[in-house]
């Protein structure tokens, strides 16, 4: 026999990505040791909350807000927007690794500092400039120390009004009041995409919290996210310690750890089949169907959700922002203190990519779509040209 059949061809580095983000060696570190222990993680935070005993006892949580939906929906800026008002709190990218102990964390974090990072470009290329300062999407990590199974691949991850989890009912109170008392806010605010599968369950936990649901046409929508899904796919392939870092931080919307959101008796095992067979359009077309046509029944079936709920296009959004945003706050119970004229210079189209959809592409999407997008006001339409 020919010895060289039996030995593999060497392989090729994957090439550098044209950004990825920079995971230092300290952050990679102790983000893996936060991983491997989360009952210790538990246990610290305990012990900061009796350290602050009365402080975080007299805390009150009022009608926090909650911007939920599909990734590439207009979460963020909507998330940049409203933590411009003064009364909220937010966690900040400065918060990881140790989300689960903000209190300590911070204090250290405040000690080692020596120098303001000037904002800078994120690594989703989407023109958005962030700083350690800046907004950030970390309660998922707080959902998986208490929730096991979530992101596994598992069937239905939903958590509605039946849900109880006591232990982390009274953490998750507690760690809504330090963040409060950290940021000096009056009401909590948290973008958390998952949170879409999870309103019946907030609503039932804060009777008077806010839903800030944005929404995107699905031909520009899923045009978004596989170009994102390509772009950290290839940095993960480059780096695995960005790999990592998304696991950690609880974002599987993208990316070598992708798994579709889990809802119903088959979770995402048919829109993960579709992916893995090399049709990205028609998943993430089911995906998206799958998620706002729950989002719909979920309000259908409970007037008081969705007397909570303020469903966001994205498009309106760009198109009228000052009204757009006027209305979001209106819904939060705030005034808009000048920021309606914020959002008005701030928003607008993107005009760095294109949908390039075959046309068999855009009958998938349109196909899968269309009844749930309808129920939004969208029309499914060749809005690509196909083949461009």
């Amino acid at each position: 026999m020919d010895q060289t059949n039996r030995i593999d061809a060497p392989r090729a580095a994957p090439a550098a990505p044209d950004t990825a983000p920079e995971i230092s060696l300290w952050t990679d570190r102790l983000g893996g040791f936060i991983e491997r222990h989360p009952k210790l993680m538990r246990k610290l935070a305990s012990w900061e909350n009796k350290a602050l005993g009365e402080q975080l006892a007299e805390t009150q949580i009022r009608a926090p807000v909650y911007v939920t939906g599909l990734a590439r929906s207009g979460s963020t800026i909507l998330l940049e927007l409203l933590n411009a008002h003064p009364a909220f709190a937010s966690h900040r990218y400065r918060d990881f690794p140790a989300v689960m102990t903000p209190w300590m964390w911070n204090w250290f974090v405040d000690k080692a500092s020596r120098r303001e990072a000037a904002p800078a470009e994120r690594a989703h290329k989407d023109r958005l400039k962030v700083t350690p300062e800046s907004p950030e999407a970390f309660e998922e990590v707080l959902w998986m120390n208490f929730f096991e199974g979530l992101h596994g691949g598992g069937a239905d991850e939903v958590l509605d009004e039946e849900t109880s989890n006591p232990e982390f009912e009274a953490f998750y109170r507690d760690h809504i009041r330090k963040i409060l008392m950290i940021r000096g806010g009056a009401r909590y605010l948290a973008k958390a995409n998952y949170h879409v599968t999870r309103l019946a369950y907030l609503h039932k936990l804060f009777p008077d919290a806010r839903f800030v649901v944005p929404i995107r046409d699905p031909v520009w929508h899923i045009a978004s996210l596989m170009k994102q899904h390509s772009l950290f796919t290839r940095q993960q392939a480059y780096d695995p310690r960005v790999l990592d870092h998304f696991r950690r931080a609880g974002h599987f919307e993208f990316g070598l750890g992708r798994r579709a959101i889990a809802v119903g008796p088959e979770g995402g095992e048919d829109i993960e089949q579709l992916w893995k067979t090399g049709e990205e359009a028609a998943g993430w077309a089911a995906l998206w169907n799958l998620v706002y046509g729950h989002l719909a029944h979920q309000l259908q079936s409970n007037p008081e959700l969705l007397a909570a709920t303020v469903i966001v296009r994205y498009e309106d959004l760009c198109a009228n922002p000052r009204a757009t945003f006027g209305d979001i706050l209106a819904h939060c119970g705030l005034k808009s203190g000048g920021l309606a004229d914020l959002a008005a210079s701030t928003l607008s189209a993107p005009d760095y990519y294109q949908p390039k959809f075959s046309r068999a592409d855009l009958d998938e999407i349109e196909a899968r779509t269309r009844a749930t997008a309808r129920l939004f006001g969208y029309q499914v339409r060749e809005k690509a040209a196909a083949g461009s």
